[in-house]
């Protein structure tokens, strides 16, 4: 099988591209517009095994030429980080809603036969109790969670309008190796491993569910294969964690303690708790495999490893 990976070289993308690699005989593209978020370095492991295109998905020729000849299109191009959409929104519309439409029409016109949209939990805002069904209404309250909403409904339009054979993923914070160290948990990893205060947002009561990075890829596989054209799929985590409780981890597992921790303003229109419910993943045949405590230990044990990886971002950051 021909699979179009589209932001491969980025944290989770890249982690699909190189588990692909290792577990089937599928003929993988990878298309990364190699923003900072983008990294071939991610992908060495697998180098020389897949077909690389330095490209926007939101270049309409180029899409069309790409996707031509693909069974499958795995949608992981996005702007993703909240911190910088509140401060630059413009980016994110593009990529994330104009993008997407874009390379919808690119695999409606090439015929492509399946298509899945990987998206976020952050599409419907926050929830105080209770989980998430993907009934739930969508209240984004972020730049970044809204143009991640006007994707989702671009696609599920595609889908409806003109039969497009597309399935979206919503999932929680992903954690796991090769993660920007812009996001929380390898942030206050390598700040801890260079003796640097970790940066907590307000009280640090907002919680979040985590799922490890290969959990998430093999749900999106499992979705690719199993699920329904025009579905939503959430994919749940294994922890929901308030911040205080992931930074109290974090410190004991790196030997740190509470004065490395420096209270900080909180984020503008911060979501204070997500959850989602995965019984429509779980009926396809879906477990999670990585527990949170060895996850986030091999997560740091990979950190703790691979500075020469990690040190270069955050120079440039």
């Amino acid at each position: 099988m021909r699979v179009l990976v589209t932001g491969g070289a980025g944290f989770i993308g890249s982690h699909y591209v190189r588990t692909a690699v290792a577990e089937t005989d599928d003929k993988i593209t990878v298309l990364d517009a190699l923003t900072y978020a983008g990294n071939l370095a991610n992908l060495e492991p697998v180098s020389g095994a897949y077909d690389f295109v330095h490209g926007d998905i939101c270049d309409a020729a180029l899409m069309a030429n790409v996707v031509a000849g693909h069974d499958l299109v795995v949608n992981f191009a996005a702007e993703s980080h909240v911190d910088r959409s509140i401060e630059g929104p413009d980016s994110f519309v593009r990529t994330n809603v104009l993008g997407t439409q874009t390379l919808m029409q690119a695999c409606l016109d090439a015929g492509v036969p399946r298509v899945v949209h990987v998206s976020t939990d952050e599409v419907y805002g926050s929830i105080d109790i209770g989980s998430w069904d993907e009934s739930a209404s969508l209240r984004p309250r972020s730049p970044y969670s809204a143009a991640k909403a006007g994707g989702d409904m671009i696609a599920l339009a595609y889908a409806v309008t003109y039969g497009l054979p597309v399935s979206i993923t919503r999932c929680g914070n992903n954690y796991g190796p090769y993660q920007h160290p812009e996001k929380v948990i390898p942030l206050f990893v390598t700040n801890l491993l260079e003796g640097r205060k970790v940066p907590l947002y307000g009280d640090g009561g907002n919680v979040r569910d985590w799922i490890h990075v290969d959990d998430h890829c093999r749900a999106i596989r499992l979705v690719a294969e199993a699920g329904k054209p025009g579905e939503v799929y959430h994919i749940a985590g294994t922890a929901e964690l308030t911040n205080l409780e992931l930074t109290r981890r974090l410190l004991d597992a790196l030997g740190a303690d509470w004065d490395m921790v420096e209270h900080v303003a909180d984020r503008r229109g911060h979501d204070r708790r997500y959850s989602l419910d995965d019984t429509r993943l779980r009926r396809l045949g879906h477990r999670p495999a990585v527990a949170f405590d060895d996850g986030l230990a091999d997560t740091i044990a990979w950190y703790a490893g691979n500075a020469d990886w990690w040190r270069p971002l955050r120079a440039g950051a």
